[in-house]
């Protein structure tokens, strides 16, 4: 792998996303067509999965319930959410001098070489949490399923581990996060998933081995060069090594090195790979097995994520993927209900698992149920975006679920929470106006599938990770994606018409795709409203009093305008 860091690495994936699509329009078999997308897509899984793709591609089927949640909530959720600076890389950044974490850390915790990140997650308390008013929230807001944070990149666990005692039980909130969270949400009848992000932490940790290569203390090795297990008699963290936390000094930065620019080029060429191979560091790898493994079986996750691209540490991410369909299997009577995660996946392997697109969206309709992520925010929590007011508005969220939902995708939406526990005033109120359209307009996209054409008007930021632009929404009225439900087609608007006349193009009496009667167009749950079909357009009128800049979801009703022998098996 070429020397780039992970945020390059996710915009070049981008950017090869946009070249395969474009090749996919010159030659039509290097991509599934729309019709793909209605084709049968089960396959019956084996008795047991075994560690390789072979095995997990020829017997994985993501699960109508996944299929039709469509819309999750994520409790993207750590120690990273104490310093409040937006930094999803917190742990790894303040150990970067002359990053803007490294200032933050500096004026607000000391030097990295006296008080460093395992002391952060010490101070990560929660103690205004309120998981049931939060689940409450979302819930309303419509989501049908919850996932919390199992671990970060910063190797601390959440929940009650027997393998790893940097866990949440015995340090910071002295609580079982993720066991509190999997309660309370299935009590509310969510799907519980947990996302698994410490893969990485055999090399994301290595800059807590570093120094300053510049200024009065240049040359001082940060807290994760000194500190051992002896070190912690007396103090918080009596009886833990701090190299089971930091990773141990695979990488640390070689004595020497006297400018920023040097360093940082150092970083970017060794521990800033975003590498998915195994650790050099079996133990590593063993001691991830083991915390993978209790945390399948003592919370039951109905999803695994991994912040991955491919499986996780090579042969260990494909046993656990295995491991988990399995007991899956197991609790289910056979039947196969589990979902396992990666970003970005090969083509061949795509059939294994379901893929994620981070902060992105895909331009075509993948025949393969898949899944992106965004957040209101960043991803740990930063005072900066509720001051500066940079949240999502509730119209980009929803516009992002329509299109992503079009296109046989499921949005992950994260709700930054502050250190406390306590999610701010902006936030609450967004999430609640997400839900208020929810209700009014979700029966349009909970167990939708693809139509036979996604959409009609702009394409939106863009496709791929990192893509999905400012944080409004760009679409108007003119955008409109398409799925379907049962016997009717459904039309999700991205703006309300200034004249109250929503104008489908696509449905046009003379289009070819959409060939078929129009009999009825109606709102969920509301009586039928007046249109007009002419060759060139279908003219719906809208009622004024329902009025919204976010939009609306139609219903239209009409023999042959959905079904086709195939679309019932799909």
């Amino acid at each position: 792998m070429t020397s780039i860091d992970r945020r390059t690495l996710l915009a070049g994936s981008a950017a090869l996303g946009f070249r395969q699509t474009a090749s996919a329009v010159s030659n039509p078999r290097a991509t599934p067509s729309a019709d793909a997308a209605l084709r049968p897509m089960n396959v019956p899984a084996p008795r047991s999965f075994t560690g390789d793709w072979a095995s997990l591609t020829s017997g994985y089927t993501a699960p109508d319930w996944f299929r039709d949640a469509k819309f999750g909530i994520w409790a993207h959720w750590g120690a990273a959410s104490v310093p409040a600076a937006g930094d999803d890389w917190y742990g790894r950044d303040m150990y970067l001098q002359g990053h803007p974490s490294y200032q933050h850390h500096l004026k607000h915790y000391g030097h990295p070489a006296d008080r460093g990140f395992m002391e952060i997650q010490n101070a990560w308390k929660a103690e205004r949490w309120d998981p049931a008013e939060l689940l409450d929230l979302y819930k309303r807001a419509g989501a049908r399923y919850f996932m919390a944070l199992a671990n970060h990149h910063d190797n601390l666990d959440c929940f009650a581990s027997s393998h790893h005692g940097w866990n949440s039980t015995r340090i910071g909130p002295k609580r079982d996060i993720v066991g509190t969270w999997a309660g309370l949400a299935r009590e509310r009848g969510l799907r519980f998933a947990v996302s698994n992000h410490s893969a990485h932490a055999w090399h994301w940790n290595q800059p807590a081995y570093g120094y300053d290569p510049e200024g009065p203390r240049r040359g001082q090795r940060y807290d994760a060069a000194r500190l051992t297990l002896a070190n912690g008699r007396g103090t918080w963290w009596n009886g833990l090594d701090p190299q089971h936390l930091y990773g141990g000094a695979s990488m640390q930065m070689p004595d020497g090195i006297g400018s920023l620019a040097e360093a940082n080029a150092w970083h970017a060429a060794t521990d800033g790979l975003w590498n998915e191979g195994p650790s050099p560091d079996p133990a590593f790898v063993s001691r991830w097995l083991l915390r993978c493994r209790e945390l399948i079986d003592r919370y039951e996750p109905d999803m695994l994520y991994f912040d991955n691209h491919d499986l996780p540490l090579g042969q260990a991410g494909l046993d656990i993927a295995a491991y988990f369909y399995n007991q899956n299997m197991q609790r289910n009577g056979g039947r196969l209900e589990g979902v396992c995660t990666a970003k970005e996946t090969p083509p061949q392997r795509r059939m294994g698992l379901v893929d994620v697109v981070e902060r992105g969206q895909k331009s075509f309709i993948d025949p393969y149920p898949w899944q992106t992520e965004t957040c209101l925010g960043n991803w740990f929590y930063g005072e900066q975006y509720l001051r500066e007011d940079r949240y999502k508005t509730p119209a980009k969220v929803i516009h992002t679920l329509c299109d992503v939902v079009s296109k046989n995708g499921n949005l992950m939406l994260s709700v930054p929470i502050r250190g406390d526990g306590t999610i701010d005033a902006k936030e609450r109120e967004i999430v609640e106006e997400v839900g208020i359209w929810m209700r009014r307009y979700g029966d349009a996209i909970y167990g939708s599938r693809p139509w036979r054409i996604h959409a009609e008007g702009s394409t939106g930021p863009g496709s791929g990770a990192l893509s999905e632009g400012g944080r409004d929404s760009s679409y108007t009225a003119k955008d409109i994606r398409y799925v379907r439900k049962g016997n009717a087609l459904h039309a999700l608007v991205l703006g309300w018409p200034d004249d109250g006349v929503v104008r489908m193009t696509l449905l046009g009496s003379s289009n070819p795709v959409a060939r078929g009667s129009v009999e009825r167009v109606s709102l969920p749950g509301g009586p039928a409203l007046s249109f007009r079909r002419m060759e060139d357009v279908l003219e719906v009128s809208l009622p004024a009093g329902l009025r919204t800049p976010i939009g609306l979801a139609l219903i239209v009703n009409g023999s042959g305008l959905v079904n086709r022998p195939r679309d019932a098996a799909s």
